[in-house]
C-alpha cells in the first residue's frame, strides 16, 4: 500500500475508555489494530480507486479508514449500536464512507450497493462465515471478490481439498476459489484472541458450480453427507435423506461415486453430478 495513504493509528484503548465501552465477547469483538496487519488485508483485496467496497463489521473504524483512501466508495455495516457513536466520530471526515447500523444477514445488498462487482471486506466470527457468504452470493447484486479475516484453523478448513473437505468448505467453494493470503498473529488484535487468524481471498466464479435452482438440493445432500461424517456415504445419505440404502447406492453408482466413500473425499464436480441426479430423481418421483 502507498505509504501516503496510510492513516494515523487509532488509540483503540483510549477510544473505548472514553466511551465507557469494552469489547463484547458475545459478538466476537476482537479489533484488528496492528497497522502492518491492516495493510495485509488491503493488499489482499487488490483495491482500485474505481471500486465499491462493502465492509462487514466496521468495529472501531481502523480498517475503514484505510479502505476510504483506496476505493471510490465504502459502505460499512456494523451490528453493535454501542459502536456507532465512535464510528461517527472516527469516520466523520471520510466523505466516501457510508455507515449503516444493521445486521448484514437482514440487509439486501441491492439496497446499498450500486452494481455487481463490488468487493467485500470482513472481519467476522467463523460461525457466521458460511451464512454471510451465502447471503451475499445469492443476492441480486453480487461481489466479485471477498477478503475475510477469520481464525487460522477455519481458513484452512475453507481452503481444504478433497479428502479433507467439510460442509463449510463446500459452502464457500461452490461459489468461488478461496486462497489463504497471509497469517495474522493474535497480538495484532485488541483484545488478543486465543488463536491466530488468517486472511483469505475468495475470487468468485461468474456463476456458482451448482445451478442456483439446485442450490437448496445441494445443501440438503451435503448436510446429510456430513451429518454422520465417519460413515460411508451410502449410510449417511440414507439416514439423512430417509431413503433406503439400496436407492442411495443406485444414486451414487449412477453418479460414478463408490457408495463406500465418505463425504469429505468428494470433489465439487462429483457433488454437482450427485446433486443433478438427485434433483432429477426427485422430479421424476413427483410426476
Amino acid at each position: 500500500m502507498d505509504s501516503s495513504l496510510i492513516p494515523e493509528p487509532l488509540n483503540v484503548v483510549q477510544l473505548l475508555r472514553f466511551h465507557h465501552l469494552s469489547p463484547r465477547k458475545s459478538l466476537g469483538q476482537n479489533f484488528l489494530v496492528d497497522h502492518f496487519a491492516l495493510e495485509k488485508v488491503i493488499d489482499a483485496a487488490d483495491i482500485s480507486l474505481q471500486d465499491e467496497i462493502l465492509e462487514i463489521g466496521a468495529g472501531l473504524g481502523s480498517l475503514t479508514r484505510f479502505l476510504a483512501r483506496c476505493a471510490q466508495r465504502v459502505v460499512t455495516v456494523e451490528l453493535d449500536q454501542h459502536l456507532i457513536p465512535i464510528l461517527e466520530e472516527v469516520l466523520g471526515l471520510e466523505e466516501n464512507v457510508e455507515l449503516i447500523h444493521a445486521d448484514i444477514l437482514k440487509l439486501d445488498p441491492a439496497q446499498i450497493m450500486h452494481k455487481d462487482g463490488y468487493l467485500v471486506i470482513a472481519n467476522i466470527p467463523y460461525y457466521i462465515t458460511s451464512a454471510i457468504i451465502r447471503h451475499l452470493l445469492e443476492a441480486k447484486i453480487k461481489p466479485k471478490r471477498m477478503v475475510l479475516t477469520i481464525q487460522k484453523e477455519v481458513a484452512h478448513r475453507i481452503c481444504a481439498q478433497p479428502g479433507d473437505l467439510s460442509l463449510l468448505a463446500l459452502s464457500v467453494q461452490v461459489y468461488g476459489n478461496p486462497t489463504i493470503i497471509s497469517r495474522i498473529s493474535a497480538g495484532s488484535f485488541f483484545p488478543p484472541p486465543k488463536v491466530d487468524s488468517a486472511v483469505i481471498r475468495v475470487d468468485l466464479f461468474p456463476e456458482p458450480i451448482i445451478p442456483i435452482n439446485q442450490m437448496e438440493t445441494f445443501f440438503t445432500l451435503a448436510k446429510a453427507g456430513f451429518g454422520q461424517k465417519r460413515k460411508m456415504l451410502r449410510s449417511s445419505l440414507s439416514s439423512g435423506l430417509s431413503w433406503s440404502s439400496e436407492n442411495i447406492s443406485n444414486l451414487l453408482i449412477r453418479s460414478n461415486i463408490d457408495p463406500t466413500r465418505r463425504a469429505e473425499t468428494l470433489s465439487m464436480q462429483e457433488w454437482k453430478l450427485l446433486t443433478e441426479n438427485y434433483w432429477n430423481k426427485k422430479l421424476e418421483d413427483s410426476q
